[in-house]
């Protein structure tokens, strides 16, 4: 499950907030700390997830200590599940 949802992240992040669908993100690729995405794209990220996954993410976690690689955003989701 974990790879369906590095899957789906991967390809939303390439979409809709890098423009680039044919990009492709590594899973342990940093997001945050390599600038990839801005404070701004995680939000939009974090909306994503939560509407998507179901699952409920707090502000404090919008950093790059849980939300850096899709990896980290899988574990996230699967221990919310």
């Amino acid at each position: 499950m974990g790879d369906l949802i590095v899957a789906s992240i991967s390809a939303y992040l390439a979409s809709e907030i890098l423009k680039r669908s044919n990009k492709q993100i590594a899973p342990d690729e940093a997001l945050i700390s390599s600038g990839l995405i801005d404070s701004f794209s995680l939000v939009d990220l974090a909306l994503f997830v939560e509407d998507t996954y179901g699952v409920r993410i707090d502000d404090t976690e919008l950093n790059a200590d849980c939300f850096d690689t899709l990896d980290q955003l899988a574990a996230l989701i699967h221990s919310r599940q």
